[in-house]
């Protein structure tokens, strides 16, 4: 208020804020659409898994939320991971296993620089975490690409413009049309679909205990209610006796009488 005027800062700098989706998962009563989860996987897995990791997910994590014991096992054994060095100091590959993370696409962030043009993908395992609004901003990052810049935008050599990106200018060119991948229960693959779906199975990723997290909520709140209404009335039980007594002073009656002869007493004195 006392300081210097600080202004705040423009669209072209910090992007077009994302409009609030009413998503479902965000309510409180409500679990994540685990069969949302299963389409949105496969779209990270054959779109977004040639430049993104997720290095924070095994692929013990997607039994029970979005494919079964044999299917996570089948994924994890497609690909190899180091053992431990021999007696010799050699290291042998191994199939996967569902204590092992999804791979990497890359070996090393020089690697992924040296492949992207300078630019390093970030780890979408915690992405919805990561940025400012959330699921909301890259549902709007992913299906925010123009067909052409705006009259008056100005983009770098080698960038693709989007508004919803800090500074308009963005490495990661648009990666969802309509069609891109044939989904198993048949659901029409439009680009709004599938960031939604990939979007919903990002926000699991930064959080899979999120359904556990809520169901104990549920659970506490049942049994802290209870426990409330029975305090209440026990305290009710126990103090309704003390809290409608009547309390009323009843002198001694000789004492009253004393008190009465002393009186009359010192009265025929004067007398």
């Amino acid at each position: 208020m006392f300081g210097s005027q600080v202004s705040a800062m423009t669209p072209a700098e910090e992007g077009l804020h994302p409009t609030k989706y009413p998503w479902e998962h965000t309510k409180i009563y409500k679990t994540f659409d685990h069969q949302a989860l299963r389409r949105g996987f496969q779209v990270y897995r054959e779109v977004c898994a040639s430049c993104h990791s997720l290095k924070r997910i095994p692929f013990r994590s997607l039994v029970g939320n979005i494919m079964t014991a044999d299917e996570a096992k089948a994924l994890a054994e497609e690909n190899e991971y180091d053992t431990e060095p021999n007696d010799e100091g050699e290291i042998e590959q191994r199939p996967g296993k569902l204590s092992d993370y999804l791979p990497s696409p890359y070996k090393n962030d020089e690697a992924a620089r040296a492949a992207n043009n300078g630019a390093l993908p970030p780890d979408l395992s915690l992405i919805t975490k990561a940025r400012h609004g959330g699921v909301d901003y890259i549902f709007a990052l992913l299906t925010g690409y123009p067909e052409e810049p705006p009259a008056g935008a100005t983009v770098m050599e080698g960038l693709n413009f989007n508004p919803y990106f800090p500074g308009t200018g963005i490495a990661m060119a648009r990666v969802l049309y309509d069609g891109l991948v044939e989904y198993e229960d048949k659901t029409p693959a439009t680009t709004s679909q599938m960031a939604k779906d990939v979007v919903e199975f990002l926000n699991w990723a930064a959080e899979p205990e999120a359904d556990n997290r809520k169901l104990m909520g549920w659970k506490v709140m049942a049994v802290t209610g209870f426990l409330f209404g029975l305090s209440v009335w026990v305290k009710r039980y126990k103090w309704s006796p003390i809290k409608t007594r009547k309390l009323v002073y009843n002198p001694p009656v000789h004492a009253a009488r004393a008190n009465k002869t002393a009186g009359e007493g010192g009265g025929s004195k004067t007398m």
